[in-house]
């Protein structure tokens, strides 16, 4: 489970996020919505720990992200905007390091790396240097790094930008299926229609705030829009409907 409880977060004089607070329970797929600059990815980065808060506290499975942070990074799961990977090393040498990392070894890295290869059919490509890797192929790499130590928290920034088809329908079927297992799923995204049919909650910031939050019948009602998500989050935020939709923040 994730909580925040009144989270801000300033840089100098720019206030990014401002008093946030959310609760995304176990197996709860979340998504969180907002033009750019709304504070999206530094929400994220603050759940993982990656950035202190201002204001305000963090938990993650009720471990306080300040107080006990390697205990609660041990739960977590985290997917940047822009993974960043080492290109020269193997697809399967970077899972090991990763696994070392988080104390995997033995019987149980083989079974997990055995288990990530399959589901990701990273068979073919698994042992060449993660240099000559497509950007989708990296993708599933970075996915099943994240998946390695089976975490109870999923943090996941922009996913799907740039991803054929094929690997996009992946990577949704993994999310769906860790959803289900009771993993809770936070994921910031500018691609509507992955929130619209995966969320099981939605929420919308804008200026550092969360200005709505819900089912998409509760954002509906919100607006006063019959419509799908798209129309819902451009009454919302009053972005342009031609441009809102690349925003990221």
């Amino acid at each position: 489970m994730i909580a925040l409880q009144g989270v801000s977060k300033s840089f100098g004089r720019k206030l990014a996020v401002d008093g946030l607070t959310l609760e995304v329970a176990p197996g709860e797929f979340f998504a969180l919505l907002g033009p750019n600059g709304a504070g999206k990815t530094t929400t994220i980065k603050l759940i993982a720990g990656l950035l202190r808060p201002t204001s305000g506290r963090i938990f993650v499975c009720g471990l306080d992200v300040q107080e006990r942070t390697i205990e609660a990074k041990r739960l977590l799961g985290y997917v940047p905007d822009q993974p960043f990977l080492y290109d020269r090393l193997s697809g399967l040498e970077f899972l090991s390091f990763v696994a070392d990392l988080y104390g995997i070894d033995g019987p149980e890295f083989r079974r997990e790396r055995d288990r990530l290869v399959e589901l990701f059919s990273m068979g073919d490509y698994i042992h060449e240097l993660i240099e000559s890797y497509s950007h989708g192929m990296r993708q599933r790499v970075v996915l099943a790094a994240t998946l390695l130590h089976r975490p109870k928290v999923i943090l996941v920034d922009e996913p799907l930008v740039g991803l054929d088809p094929r690997t996009m329908r992946l990577v949704k079927e993994v999310f769906r299926q860790e959803a289900r297992a009771g993993t809770s799923i936070l994921m910031s995204t500018h691609i509507l229609s992955v929130a619209e049919d995966f969320a099981d909650r939605i929420g919308i910031m804008q200026e550092g705030r969360l200005v709505a939050l819900g089912k998409l019948e509760d954002l509906r009602r919100r607006a006063g829009a019959g419509g799908g998500l798209e129309e819902v989050f451009f009454r919302i935020t009053g972005e342009d409907g031609g441009a809102a939709g690349e925003s990221r923040a």
